[in-house]
Parts: structure tokens; C-alpha cells; sequence
């Protein structure tokens, strides 16, 4: 294209845009842009995958599993009682009434057991007083 040819298509007139147009085209949406919001001082997070798994039976005997993204880190690891006790009251107190309540259970069977054994005892002696002195 020639130097003259340039002048000729720059001077030529551009189409005509009616108003209509124009608005519509400043209501449309933007393109969506990829990233963070500007403004925003929020970083992505990391999150750990931690599972921890505290079992227990009546007679009071606990133990705890622990899981690092689906790999057992620990298992079967023994806890006393008490322990679990205050983790619970420390994590919530939801999980601090459903834990007591359990232990609560488990004192009961205890305390039974032990009036159980203590009754048993008694007779022993007994028997072997009778024993002695005949």
C-alpha cells in the first residue's frame, strides 16, 4: 500500500454507532479476569489433614488413633481416662457432656463392680475366721 493510500483509509469515515448501541455495550459484562479480587489481602490457606480417633470401652480403657492425610500416624495408642476427660472439656462442651456421659457409665459399672468385690471379700474373710477358729 502506498503512503497516499494510508492518508485515504485513515480519513475515511468510521460506521456510525447509534446511542442504543453504546449502552448496550457498556451494559454488557466484562470478561471475567482470573486471579485474586483487587483490593483483597486474603492468602490462600494450606490445610492440614488431621484425623484424630479416640476410642474407649465401659470398663474405662481408652486408646487413640491418629491419621495424617489417610496415613495412620499412630494406632492404638493408650490414654488414660482423665485425659480424654479435659481434651473434651478443652475441644467443646457438646463433645464434653457426650464423653462424660460415657465416663459416667463406665464409673457406674466400676463402683458396682467394686461393691460386687468388696461383698466377695467379706465373705472370704469370713470363711477363713470360721476357719481359724475351729
Amino acid at each position: 500500500m502506498s503512503p497516499v493510500d494510508e492518508d485515504k483509509s485513515a480519513e475515511q469515515p468510521t460506521e456510525a454507532v447509534s446511542p442504543e448501541a453504546t449502552a448496550e455495550a457498556a451494559a454488557a459484562p466484562a470478561p471475567a479476569k482470573r486471579g485474586r479480587k483487587p483490593g483483597s489481602t486474603a492468602k490462600k490457606t494450606r490445610t492440614v489433614e488431621l484425623t484424630l480417633t479416640v476410642t474407649g470401652t465401659l470398663d474405662g480403657e481408652w486408646q487413640a488413633d491418629l491419621s495424617h492425610s489417610g496415613s495412620r500416624v499412630v494406632q492404638g495408642l493408650p490414654v488414660p481416662a482423665a485425659a480424654v476427660s479435659r481434651a473434651a472439656a478443652e475441644l467443646h462442651e457438646d463433645i464434653s457432656k457426650a464423653i462424660e456421659t460415657v465416663l459416667d457409665v463406665a464409673r457406674q459399672q466400676h463402683q458396682a463392680r467394686l461393691a460386687e468385690l468388696e461383698a466377695e471379700l467379706s465373705a472370704v474373710k469370713q470363711k477363713l475366721a470360721d476357719l481359724q477358729e475351729g
